[in-house]
């Protein structure tokens, strides 16, 4: 224990408490825009092939604000982090893949990165300064806790796909 608190006062120790801020905190302000604009936000998962538009914007909303403090604060970190997989996996899925890489164009590029940050936080832990450290419930990282991370968000993605969403047909050119 002694060897991880020195670990925590070099740089390893800051890179977690940032990388647990940056990507909680895009999480929090995507859940909270989302849960103040219920209504429009149901309107958009309606209109992308989201059945219960209300409810997958109530569960966006509450998934992105929940996973994101408990990221932000270092608690219950590989669930957390297998939130925002699955959370992007479907955003993916639903929305960006079939644009391309750049998120300019609505690509894929934003999701996989933020996918990555919160499996690579994974892999190297929740560090000192975190809620799983004082708990003493941090010991899960590195490779597995990184397998388990991707597969928990990916399998939980895939689900919420298989049983929500429907590719929407084309809209019709004007002409």
């Amino acid at each position: 224990m002694a060897r991880k608190a020195r670990t925590d006062q070099t740089g390893t120790g800051v890179a977690r408490f940032l990388l647990r801020t940056a990507v909680g905190g895009t999480m929090i302000a995507h859940g909270v825009k989302h849960g103040r604009t219920l209504q429009g936000t149901a309107g958009w998962f309606g209109s992308i092939g989201f059945k219960q538009p209300m409810l997958q914007a109530r569960t966006s909303a509450v998934v992105e604000v929940g996973a994101g403090t408990a990221l932000v604060v270092g608690a219950a970190t590989p669930l957390a982090a297998s939130a925002v997989v699955g959370t992007l996996a479907v955003a993916a899925r639903s929305v960006h893949i079939p644009n391309g890489f750049w998120i300019t164009s609505e690509g894929w590029e934003y999701v996989a990165n933020l996918s990555a940050a919160a499996v690579a936080l994974a892999a190297l832990g929740p560090g000192g300064w975190s809620v799983d450290r004082a708990l003493g419930t941090d010991r899960f990282s590195g490779p597995r806790a990184a397998l388990f991370v991707a597969g928990l968000g990916i399998g939980g993605a895939a689900a919420q796909l298989a049983t929500f969403w429907r590719k929407p047909a084309p809209k019709a050119v004007a002409g």
